[in-house]
């Protein structure tokens, strides 16, 4: 059988690919770079046009990053996903608190649920200044209700969770807010779309 064996010739050939088939000239190079890695990651072309960054979006992150600051993730997997080796270069961490048996009392006598109490917590951290969202909305819109109260200034909030209910309603929150934000418009998101996005980003400082 004759196929590619070459990791990154592979990423390249898919990269390839993709560029023929999205309008590239819709966005800047590095909006493109994210774009096309959340592609590569989910094959779905529609994040072209459902993906959307509020203005200096990126380059707030990059500069947290750069900065230190730590990333908080809804869920473990996404803190799984999201490339240790990059993460180290650049000095930032990742973490999710949906584990902690703090979130679990938290989530128990609020009646809430453990993403909502998880974001409650990870706030209390002032590194904790990058949001990835991918799977819980109710982590978001718990996050958007605390930056309204003044606890907590993000340097950006990735807002893609994945869902029927509630997922596009947080979304559309998110944007009203005077806060960078990289989002998936609708329905559509997931860990693997953070995680890619979050990795996108890590690239553009590690390499």
């Amino acid at each position: 059988m004759n196929y590619i064996k070459d990791p990154y010739r592979i990423e390249e050939k898919s990269f390839e690919i993709i560029g023929k088939n999205i309008d590239e000239s819709k966005f800047n190079e590095k909006e493109l770079l994210i774009i096309k890695r959340v592609i590569h990651a989910t094959a779905d072309y529609d994040y072209s046009n459902i993906i959307k960054f509020s203005d200096k979006a990126i380059e707030s992150t990059l500069y947290a990053l750069k900065c230190g600051s730590h990333i908080v993730s809804d869920t473990k997997m996404l803190e799984a996903g999201i490339n240790k080796s990059a993460l180290k270069k650049v000095g930032s961490e990742v973490k999710s608190y949906i584990d902690l048996p703090e979130t679990m009392e938290i989530s128990r006598k609020c009646n809430i649920t453990r993403s909502m109490a998880a974001i409650e917590i990870a706030i209390k951290d002032e590194k904790n200044k990058i949001f990835a969202i991918g799977n819980a909305p109710t982590a978001l819109f718990r996050l958007i209700e605390l930056v309204k109260d003044g606890m907590v200034y993000p340097s950006v909030i990735i807002g893609v969770p994945v869902g029927f209910v509630g997922a596009k309603e947080a979304k559309e929150e998110l944007k009203k807010l005077n806060v960078p934000y990289i989002v998936t418009e609708g329905a559509k998101g997931g860990t693997t779309v953070a995680a890619a996005i979050v990795n996108s980003l890590l690239y553009m400082i590690d390499r």
